[in-house]
């Protein structure tokens, strides 16, 4: 049987192309009207992750298409790293109005496979697992994880915090710098970055082309809202800032969302996050935006729950991420 074969009757599967993004942001936004995650995308953002140079379209990703709309999707992306166990992330969903037609474990299914195979192509021999992800009140989709033999195993909070409060002023430690982002320190922050995450739950060292795809090349990169904060020459924390407009058209509300924070291991406990998420708070208020947001760990080694909590950020949705070990199979 082929790849894209065995589907339910009526429904037509291949890869997702370029010239799908559109469909496949109304997918979305349909998704989003039932699921309510707080993700809006556009076209725009769509054609971003299928240009992920890790990502082999023919292979990595599928749509499904019913009478001319693209009725669900599925994609899978395997880190070529490892820390302590080889991850592949997959991600879909079913159309609202197509639930309910076994679409949902066609697809669950189809990630399976091909995440099995990437782990065997790339990683044989290492511990491997399959990671999805759904907000915790979607209890649809934990259904289906848990009938395929998904368990819950990590829990991630988006935390909202509106501009109304009062943003507090956070000065530096005498010697340290603040400075707006700049691409020319973009190598030495991606490799500061990837020694900062090594204690983090699921993090792996991006790779040139990744840091670019997803954090510094990005368009929704606001350059003038990221900081770094410097002990002499040396990048001792930072926090990118970005700015999605499909959020914006979906919300009425202009948010900034704070995608990357972290401080070298040699000067936590002085505030270093604090002061740099102040000032991307106060000049995010200053340049016409709404409120701030981001996602944490809820088992974030550094912290970082309380000192969001600490600024003002309160949980707007739970996250879980489930797994199914590839090891044991």
């Amino acid at each position: 049987m082929g790849r894209f074969q065995g589907w339910p009757a009526g429904v037509e599967a291949r890869p997702i192309d370029k010239a799908d993004t559109p469909a496949w942001a109304e997918l979305l936004a349909a998704k989003e009207k039932v699921d309510a995650e707080g993700e809006n995308y556009d076209a725009a953002d769509l054609l971003e992750e299928l240009e992920d140079p890790s990502l082999d379209l023919e292979r990595d990703t599928v749509g499904l298409w019913a009478d001319g709309v693209m009725v669900g999707y599925g994609k899978v992306h395997a880190p070529d790293q490892v820390v302590d166990v080889h991850r592949i992330r997959t991600e879909g969903t079913v159309h609202p109005e197509w639930r309910g037609r076994g679409l949902g474990a066609a697809i669950l299914a189809w990630l399976d496979r091909r995440a099995t195979e990437l782990h065997s192509a790339r990683q044989p021999g290492t511990a491997g697992e399959i990671n999805t992800q759904a907000i915790s009140t979607n209890t649809g989709a934990h259904d289906l994880f848990t009938s395929r033999g998904f368990e819950p195993c990590r829990y991630f909070f988006h935390m909202h915090r509106s501009f109304d409060l009062p943003i507090p002023a956070v000065p530096l430690p005498d010697g340290l710098r603040q400075l707006t982002f700049d691409p020319s320190y973009d190598e030495v922050l991606r490799l500061t970055h990837n020694e900062v995450f090594l204690d983090h739950w699921g993090s792996t060292p991006r790779s040139p082309e990744s840091w670019r795809t997803w954090c510094t090349g990005t368009r929704a990169l606001r350059p003038d809202l990221s900081f770094l904060i410097l002990d002499g020459d040396q990048i001792v924390s930072y926090a990118l800032s970005y700015e999605y407009e499909a959020d914006t058209a979906a919300t009425g509300i202009r948010e900034i969302y704070i995608g990357q924070v972290g401080t070298r291991r040699s000067h936590r406990g002085r505030g270093l996050a604090r002061a740099a998420l102040a000032r991307v708070m106060s000049d995010a208020a200053g340049a016409g935006y709404g409120r701030a947001s981001l996602g944490v760990d809820a088992e974030n080694p550094t912290g970082a729950l309380g000192l969001y909590e600490n600024l003002g950020f309160t949980t707007s949705a739970q996250i879980v991420t489930y797994r199914l070990p590839l090891t044991e199979r």
